[in-house]
């Protein structure tokens, strides 16, 4: 494992409280989405919103829970074996929703005991018999005040061990309104696990979202992630590089040279004051051996790397244009204009294809809506594109992009079922079909792949639900299912590549890298 550090379970930190009887720290925090500016399928019915316990001796985590909502409270039982988490968000335009969540820290059952969503903002265990709540309003209809109003009760109960699923109803809730301060604890829990890092003799930073992996021959690994350009690890287990970013990697592409990679950097808008601002686009090639950046180019929008060949492609992500776009092409000339593509979606025009002997990309056959009737279509070394066959193999289904892989003259790619009510049970897919478009195999299941690749006699597909499946790559039957876990605590495979030497490299959303055999 590559990149583990104490707390890593639980990404950036939100809230920390140390619980001196136990001996118990528990911590909230966010892990952030599962899509970028290049890719947003695999964020369907995806929550990053963690809750670790950890031993103080040792920082061992104990328990991971994950919340739908951002946790706004933690208080340990002063006696039971629990843990009360309050949770909850302003919807956006009307609703504040939430639950209160009991964590039994001896099974690790978490029991959702509000009837009716409601955001809770703080929770405070006033005997072993009482837990006052302070909860938001239940929604801002004709109140702008209520984002700084709450309500605030005192829930009594014998055991609160026995407490069941929506076991405390509205009457129990209502009190009059009064104002409520609402705390930023993120600095006070850094602060936290910096100083029990260091009590335990280690140091602790943030790591996150590991991107995209890569192996080289050698036994080295190479990532892209958060704050990270690229990085280079040693087959010991040590960084030999890093190059940092403000935002971080999101793809890598071998070179053609052999000896460096490819990588373009996240830009988001951020407001600086009244003003939205993005920094300047940054694609970059990096020397595999030293991490020195050998050249930056400067598309002059924000672009993904389409693989294949042995030309740079870029393709732009910038929708905002009125103009067709259309990839760009960096050789030892400079830059070529290539063909139109049309706007990117990150939903419908993800399709980096992993093992590319030739450029893909998905193109639509509407100018005025891309996004429909995709083709699947590869770039001639003229520069000319040729369409290979309709993405969607079901005339009636719309299928959004995802993560793909070349196998011999067919395809292998992942993506999911567009529905008006949201991914739907078996609306996501994995799929292999010869490049004349015929369909070789198909494998549904209910959550969306974040990666795929394949050593050619099995595929290996990732999901946001931490699951990773081994399919035939002859006919797709599944040959063996395994959930994702660190010494026991689970965690989600953002990026997985096959190394050269048969074992798989897998990225995961807490920032660390595992090594592991291709069977489990």
């Amino acid at each position: 494992m590559f990149g583990d550090g104490p707390f890593a379970e639980i990404g950036e930190p939100a809230l920390a409280v140390v619980d001196e009887r136990s001996r118990a720290v528990a911590v909230s925090g966010d892990l952030g989405h599962v899509q970028w500016s290049g890719s947003g399928t695999a964020d369907s019915r995806w929550t990053g919103y963690r809750i670790g316990v950890y031993e103080q001796d040792g920082l061992r985590c104990r328990r991971l829970v994950r919340s739908w909502y951002p946790v706004r409270s933690l208080a340990f039982h002063p006696v039971l074996p629990l843990l009360a988490v309050g949770t909850g968000r302003y919807d956006g335009g009307y609703s504040f929703e939430g639950e209160l969540l009991l964590i039994h820290l001896d099974s690790g059952d978490v029991v959702s005991v509000l009837q009716y969503p409601r955001e809770v903002i703080r929770v405070e265990w006033r005997s072993e018999t009482a837990l006052r709540l302070v909860l938001a309003p239940c929604d801002d209809w004709e109140n702008p005040q209520a984002h700084q109003q709450g309500h605030a009760v005192v829930v009594a109960r014998s055991d609160w061990g026995a407490v069941g699923q929506g076991a405390i109803g509205a009457e129990e809730l209502a009190a009059p309104v009064e104002s409520v301060v609402r705390s930023d604890h993120s600095a006070e829990a850094r602060r936290i696990l910096a100083g029990l890092a260091a009590s335990a003799g280690r140091q602790w930073s943030v790591r996150r979202r590991v991107w995209a992996v890569e192996g080289t021959k050698d036994g080295r690994v190479l990532a892209a992630l958060d704050g990270i350009l690229a990085e280079s690890w040693l087959p010991s287990g040590d960084l030999q590089w890093a190059v940092e970013d403000e935002e971080g990697g999101r793809q890598l592409v071998l070179a053609s040279d052999g000896t460096s990679v490819w990588t373009n950097a996240e830009r988001r808008s951020r407001r600086k004051g009244r003003r939205w601002e993005r920094s300047a686009p940054r694609v970059a090639r990096v020397a595999v051996d030293t991490g020195q950046v050998l050249e930056t180019l400067s598309p002059g929008a924000f672009t993904v790397l389409v693989a294949g060949g042995q030309r740079v492609i870029l393709r732009p992500l910038d929708g905002r244009r009125k103009h067709p776009e259309r990839l760009m092409m960096f050789d030892l000339d400079g830059p070529v204009n290539g063909p139109e593509v049309g706007r990117f979606d990150l939903f419908n025009h993800s399709f980096a294809v992993h093992r590319a002997s030739r450029p893909y990309v998905l193109v639509g056959t509407d100018p005025d809506k891309p996004h429909r009737e995709k083709w699947v279509t590869t770039l001639g070394a003229d520069g000319t594109l040729r369409p290979l066959f309709p993405h969607s193999w079901v005339p009636a289904e719309h299928h959004f992009g995802g993560p793909a892989v070349e196998i011999g003259q067919s395809l292998v790619y992942a993506g999911a079922v567009h529905h008006s009510q949201g991914l739907q049970p078996g609306g996501a897919y994995t799929v292999r079909r010869s490049l004349n478009g015929s369909v070789q195999w198909q494998h549904r299941a209910d959550r969306p792949a974040t990666a795929l690749d394949t050593d050619g006699d099995t595929v290996y597909v990732a999901d946001n639900s931490g699951a990773l499946t081994a399919l035939d790559a002859e006919d797709g039957s599944v040959r063996w299912n395994t959930e994702l876990e660190i010494e026991g605590v689970p965690t989600t495979a953002l990026s997985l590549a096959v190394a050269p030497q048969g074992h798989l490299l897998i990225g995961t959303v807490d920032g660390r890298i595992l090594e592991c055999p291709s069977r489990p």
